[in-house]
Formats: structure tokens, C-alpha cells, sequence
């Protein structure tokens, strides 16, 4: 009896894994790099749940693709929350890693979000600056209008761009790259996002997504020395 439970797991998350690889949205690939559309509800990178990631998505792509035998290198970049769609960007080869990682760090990336939120902001559009501490066990953090011992500073712009019945979209670029940054910035002006209970929302969505969608980068190739931009299509619940 076990080893039939085991086979019909082992059939079920065979099944899984591979519909998730034909549903890999790649949306920019060359020899170094590789950005992925990833889908709301998929971790990009392995935790302690051990799900699938998009990393381990991508590698199976590359070795697909290529015909790659042996192990496939796949660097992770940056990584935006399990609940949040978008461009996640990663390197194809140790260098461009490394390149890509200073890059990041000296925030020479231009990373715009889109936002669907419940309340109208005060301002069309504004600069946010919260100081922010994270709660480990409650994977949450708290936005402060003071600076707070023991907190980061976290800087945002945004602008409403679009009203969708009593919802509104608003274009976010955030200065710094703080956990939970937007999601908990803008419910502290009282725009929480949609489907984000965990900052204030009154009701998730059916799909655990939450209205928050990372939708463009502009940088410069680590190794082409070439302007970058990527933009990742919006889901329905933007539209």
C-alpha cells in the first residue's frame, strides 16, 4: 500500500513539475543571463517548505533547451515574494552572477512595480520614506515614519496611473531593496494592496496572489556593456 502511495506521489509531482516547465514564461535569455515572468503563489528561490522553485523551473528550461548534461548553473539575482508576479532575472554563469550581484548592490537597476490597491492615495503621486523592522517569525515587517533603532530606510515613488472601478493601479519604483518594502509602505498610507491580508487587506484572492506584479528592469549587460530593459506582461488581475 505504501509503495502504491508513493507511486501515485511520485506521479502527481511529476505531473505538477512538468506542466509548471511548459508554463515557464521566459521573456529574455542570452548567453549569460535568463529572466523568467514568474507566475503569483511559486518561490523563486528553495525554503524550508521544500517546493519546487523557479530556480529549479529554469534549470530543468536550460537543460531541456540546450541539451545540457551534468549540473546546470543558475544564479539567483533577486527575489520577489512568493504571492507577488513578475520579472525575476537570473545569471547563466558564475561571472555574470557576480557581475549582476554588484550591480544590484550599488542600485544600478531600475525596478518598476505595478500595485493594485483598494484606496485612492492622498497625493497622484509622491516619494515614501518609512524605516522598517522585520519580525522573523511573523515574516512581517512594520513601516516607521522615524527613523527606529534597530530599522532600514526604505524609499519609494509611486504614481496612480489607472483607476479600475474602486480599485486603483499605481506605478511603484522602489529606491531600495527592503523585505516586504512596497507591500508594507503603502499600507502605511493606508493603500494596502489587494489580496494582501497580511498587511491589512479584508479578503485574499482566490489564487493566494496578492495585486502586486514586478513589471520592468533597465540596466547595463554585465558583460555586453548594453542597456537592458525587460518588461513583463501584466496578469488579468490588472486588467
Amino acid at each position: 500500500m505504501s509503495r502504491l502511495i508513493t507511486k501515485v506521489g511520485s506521479f502527481f509531482l511529476d505531473t505538477l513539475y512538468n506542466t509548471q516547465l511548459q508554463k515557464l514564461n521566459t521573456i529574455f535569455e542570452d548567453n549569460h543571463l535568463i529572466a523568467v515572468n514568474k507566475p503569483s503563489g511559486m518561490l523563486v528561490q528553495g525554503d524550508k517548505t521544500g517546493d519546487l522553485c523557479l530556480i529549479d523551473y529554469t534549470k530543468e528550461y536550460i537543460k531541456e533547451t540546450y541539451n545540457k548534461p551534468g549540473n546546470i548553473f543558475c544564479g539567483c539575482i533577486h527575489r520577489i515574494d512568493r504571492p507577488v508576479s513578475g520579472l525575476v532575472l537570473m545569471a547563466k554563469t558564475s561571472k555574470a552572477l557576480e557581475r549582476m550581484n554588484k550591480i544590484f548592490s550599488q542600485r544600478e537597476v531600475q525596478k518598476t512595480y505595478w500595485a493594485l490597491v483598494d484606496k485612492k492615495p492622498m497625493n497622484i503621486k509622491d516619494t515614501l520614506t518609512h524605516y522598517i523592522i522585520k519580525n522573523e517569525q511573523q515574516n512581517k515587517v512594520k513601516a516607521y515614519n522615524k527613523p527606529t533603532p534597530n530599522a532600514l530606510q526604505a524609499v519609494l515613488e509611486y504614481e496612480l496611473i489607472k483607476q479600475l472601478g474602486t480599485q486603483y493601479i499605481l506605478e511603484v519604483k522602489p529606491h531600495t531593496g527592503r523585505p516586504h518594502q512596497i507591500r508594507s509602505q503603502l499600507a502605511a498610507i493606508g493603500c494596502t494592496i489587494v489580496g494582501d491580508v497580511k498587511y491589512g487587506s479584508p479578503a485574499p484572492l482566490a489564487d493566494a496572489a496578492i495585486g502586486l506584479h514586478a513589471k520592468e528592469l533597465r540596466f547595463i549587460h554585465p558583460v555586453k556593456n548594453e542597456e537592458v530593459y525587460i518588461d513583463a506582461k501584466v496578469p488579468k488581475l490588472f486588467l
